[in-house]
């Protein structure tokens, strides 16, 4: 998210949020990976039809901790590509942050 000249840009901390991780059973879908990618992705994290990641309800099964407290990615260093798109301030981001009742300006 790009903000108006001379602003700055919403400022949040992933590891305190969570919400993008936990929004849709949808989202963490596989689109872009090379098969190198994804062999790096624990199978238990991988859904059964390897469309994306494995989810518990809309949560995803690599999140650990209680969204909009602590959290954390148990694969980060492999993460799906449509992870590593979501940044914070963007639109996904605040999208996923106002469902969960986060703040979405700093």
């Amino acid at each position: 998210m790009l903000a108006p000249r001379g602003l700055a840009a919403p400022a949040f901390d992933c590891q305190s949020c969570g919400a993008c991780c936990s929004y849709s059973a949808e989202w963490p879908r596989f689109s872009t990976e090379d098969d190198a990618q994804l062999d790096r992705i624990p199978a238990r994290y991988v859904a059964t039809n390897e469309s994306g990641m494995r989810c518990e309800g809309v949560r995803c099964s690599a999140l650990t901790g209680e969204v909009g407290k602590a959290t954390a990615c148990g694969i980060y260093d492999v993460r799906p590509d449509v992870c590593r798109a979501c940044m914070p301030g963007d639109d996904d981001c605040l999208m996923a942050r106002r469902a969960y009742g986060l703040p979405t300006t700093s």
